[in-house]
């Protein structure tokens, strides 16, 4: 499976074992871009982010020494689900003040991405 067919949260573990939630991901030609929660909030240079390696496996995949996985909601990593439920509630919200699909396509090919 392509990772860039999932629609699901994808869960990014770096080798220090850190871990980062992706809600928007995109193909890029030096690896992937991806978007961390509130990203519009934080800012892109906090919130938005540019793994650079070949994409390997078909979940969960490999960037260089990065695992990325769907994530998970409850059971197998609490905080990823933690952050995972506040930002689902957050865009539960009436009016989130998140951007629609095609800005984010926008900003994402303005940072390099293949947006097709």
């Amino acid at each position: 499976m392509s990772i860039f067919t999932v629609t699901a949260p994808l869960t990014i573990r770096y080798p220090d074992q850190s871990k980062k939630l992706a809600i928007e991901i995109f193909e890029h030609g030096k690896g992937l871009i991806y978007f961390e929660p509130f990203w519009h909030v934080n800012g892109l240079d906090k919130g938005v982010h540019l793994l650079h390696g070949k994409i390997e496996g078909d979940g969960p995949w490999k960037i260089e020494e990065c695992v990325i996985s769907v994530t998970a909601c409850h059971g197998t990593d609490a905080e990823m689900a933690d952050r995972l439920a506040q930002w689902q509630a957050f865009l539960s919200t009436p009016e989130p003040q998140y951007p629609g699909e095609a800005e984010i396509r926008l900003l994402a090919q303005k940072l390099g991405a293949i947006v097709k």
